[in-house]
């Protein structure tokens, strides 16, 4: 490979005011030995097609803006060098499972109103609130409960990895139930207890049908599937409990 090559992207390409059809475009772009996806984007955008949309923002794998379907599997355009994609072609399609704003941009409407279900903020403690000046102090092991799951940065990927999702969007889906598990393993946290309407409702944890393609193509290692697991387990274990011991406080 040189400085000189060029790859061709093969790009999915809609607007809403040319409803009748999507159509497949390409562009051929240069790039170097460490050019990513996003800056071949970029470059389209800039220099060869203005109207081509999609989103960006950190260019570091951290903001989750910036993902596609790339040659069919989600991906972080940002995150892929483009010399790990030639010779090509490359196509490119917005995440699947989501309704299609403009181009590669999609609605992500759908996630936004499923997280105040799941309850993905901490609830202190009564005592917390009353001293909210006094630190709330946890050792390396209680940290590492949650930190695993701390590390999501909505970007979707695992949404559009999700074959449930895409059969039964009513599915609160891997990312939010992975922040749920995030805050229910959060030793500062008290807010339990009101997740586990929405973790044991018939969209909740039990409709995961542990296919892991949300653990495969999540960038930061998250592993939604392991945080849905541990929620399975939480549930089937009050479960019993609640048969055996009625009345019970949860």
């Amino acid at each position: 490979m040189t400085d000189g090559d060029a790859i061709r992207l093969d790009v999915l390409r809609w607007h809403p005011d040319r409803p009748a059809a999507p159509w497949w475009q390409s562009y051929e772009v240069p790039y170097r030995a460490d050019s990513t996806l996003l800056e071949a984007l970029q470059t389209i955008k800039d220099a060869l097609d203005g109207t081509l949309t999609f989103r960006w923002s950190c260019r570091m794998a951290i903001c989750g803006s910036c993902g596609c379907m790339v040659n069919g599997r989600p991906e972080l355009s940002c995150h892929l060098l483009l010399r790990d994609l030639a010779p090509g072609p490359v196509r490119l399609e917005p995440l699947a499972h989501f309704p299609v704003i403009r181009d590669l941009v999609i609605d992500q409407q759908d996630f936004l109103e499923k997280l105040p279900a799941v309850g993905a903020y901490l609830v202190p403690a009564a005592d917390a609130e009353a001293a909210p000046d006094t630190p709330s102090r946890q050792t390396p092991a209680q940290m590492a409960e949650y930190y695993q799951y701390a590390q999501c940065i909505n970007c979707l990927l695992c949404y559009s990895a999700c074959p449930q999702y895409g059969l039964k969007p009513d599915f609160l889906g891997p990312a939010a139930l992975a922040l749920m598990a995030r805050h229910d393993a959060d030793s500062r946290d008290t807010g339990g207890s009101a997740r586990k309407a929405a973790r044991d409702a018939e969209s909740g944890v039990w409709d995961c049908t542990l296919v892991g393609h949300c653990t495969e193509v999540c960038p930061q290692g998250v592993d939604p599937a392991r945080a849905i697991n541990r929620n399975k387990t939480a549930s089937a274990r009050d479960y019993v409990f609640d048969l055996l011991m009625p009345g019970r406080r949860r």
